[in-house]
């Protein structure tokens, strides 16, 4: 198995795991590699340092390194995976009312339905209308790997 660090032409990375070098060649290839957040079939493998463990050698001895003082802004992949957990767990705990959106949200607004969580399709007029009429919308874009069913 090999795990590769990869990169979309939108400079989103992520992991890949593939069977072999061959593997990823061929699927890389055939556009079956896609970034998980924007869906980009154009993606770049990243240069990797492998780790090899090699019987009855000994661990350097540890080296007196200064500890690095805490990021003010977490790295992008820490922003990426924080982002890709707020999206999961909007979906989890949402209806998908798809493009009767600004209807739904009028009829809940108005006390014609249930108070509960929605998503779905709006225009940027749609939402302009509905923010005038004082109910707030929030536009979410999803990654296309959570678009569908999810694996």
């Amino acid at each position: 198995m090999k795990v590769l660090n990869l990169r979309c032409d939108h400079d989103h990375a992520f992991e890949g795991w593939f069977a072999s070098e061959a593997d990823f060649q061929d699927q890389a290839a055939r556009g079956v590699v896609q970034c998980p957040l924007c869906g980009s079939p154009q993606v770049t493998r990243l240069p990797s340092a492998p780790r090899l463990n090699i019987s009855g050698a000994r661990a350097p001895a540890a080296a007196s390194v200064p500890t690095p003082a805490p990021a003010a802004t977490p790295e992008p992949a820490t922003l990426q995976a924080m982002w890709l957990q707020a999206v999961s767990q909007v979906l989890k705990n949402t209806e998908d009312v798809g493009d009767r959106f600004p209807e739904e949200a009028r009829r809940i607004h108005y006390g014609e339905a249930a108070e509960r969580g929605i998503r779905g399709q709006a225009s940027p007029q749609q939402r302009a209308e509905l923010a005038e009429e004082g109910i707030e919308v929030l536009p979410l874009p999803l990654p296309s790997a959570l678009k569908g069913t999810a694996h």
